[in-house]
């Protein structure tokens, strides 16, 4: 398969993955009152899956480029806490990723705002063009990710 095909679909699944985490969590949204304590810390967690090889390249551009911002969110007090986790022996193909993001945002209204990251972005990275192209490339040796919204089950709870 030729490398423009890969990024193709690769672009399809980022999207679909994209797409279904939304409908997810919009559910929540709908009736955050009832459903959901506003006050209470809303976690996902975010699987990435590099291609064959290209894992320690990809965690270096997640943390020069994309962890800033995480960061920044942090100081702003959208987000509590951010963690990264990588497996410590390999999976089978299907079933392998190779980092698991997990963040804390303050609430579930904060983590599906439509929070306006560009004007952060641009003071974070004033070269523009380099991060544009850094982005691209850790996009480019990903090669699945999925976003997993989660909740805590009281094994004790009948």
């Amino acid at each position: 398969m030729g490398n423009a095909k890969r990024l193709f679909l690769s672009i399809i699944v980022l999207l679909t993955s994209f797409a279904a985490a939304n409908l997810a969590w919009a559910a929540p949204q709908q009736n955050v009152s009832s459903a959901i304590n506003p006050d209470k810390p809303f976690v996902a967690e975010y699987y990435y899956k590099a291609k064959w090889g290209y894992a320690d390249e990809f965690i270096a551009l997640f943390k020069k480029n994309h962890y800033p911002l995480l960061k920044k969110q942090i100081e702003l007090g959208r987000i509590l806490k951010v963690t990264a986790t990588a497996p410590r022996y390999h999976a089978t193909e299907d079933g392998r990723w190779d980092y698991r993001v997990t963040i804390v945002f303050k609430n579930a209204a904060i983590a599906n705002d439509d929070f306006d990251s560009p004007p952060l972005l641009k003071q974070l990275f004033p070269d523009q063009a380099a991060y544009k192209r850094e982005e691209q490339r850790r996009f480019e040796i990903l090669e699945a990710h999925w976003d997993v919204p989660i909740k805590d089950v009281d094994l004790d709870k009948p």
